[in-house]
């Protein structure tokens, strides 16, 4: 559907997501942060605290810590993020959930833009 001026101007589609994993150590997410951001399929990555899961999983409640890494990157870059975090994840099913930035400041909007743009275009830093 095309973008009509009012969405432009109240920023309600940005191009701009957010993509939520988990994984069971600090060191993994880490690994998933840094690897997403050197790939350029995320401009950059929060690690937070352990959160603890309650699921069911092969027919049982588990109760497990996790740390949680939220990616931020364009709708252009998400099937190569996904693809990514489905490569280098260690879970058989990892939690991967995309959710539309709405709003923002334009100036951050317009970095995430520019960091994930075509891979390889600039070097990182």
């Amino acid at each position: 559907m095309p973008e009509t001026e009012t969405e432009t101007q109240t920023g309600t589609r940005t191009g701009i997501l957010t993509v939520l994993t988990t994984t069971d150590s600090e060191e993994k997410a880490r690994g998933l942060a840094a690897g997403a951001v050197e790939q350029r399929v995320a401009a950059c990555a929060q690690i937070s605290a352990p959160v603890t899961s309650v699921y069911w999983w092969e027919g049982a409640v588990q109760n497990d810590p996790e740390w949680q890494v939220l990616f931020k990157t364009s709708t252009a870059r998400y099937d190569a993020l996904e693809a990514y975090l489905r490569e280098a994840h260690d879970y058989d099913v990892p939690e991967i959930i995309a959710t539309p930035v709405v709003r923002g400041g334009a100036d951050y909007l317009a970095w995430v833009a520019e960091e994930t743009d075509a891979p390889g275009a600039r070097p990182p830093g």
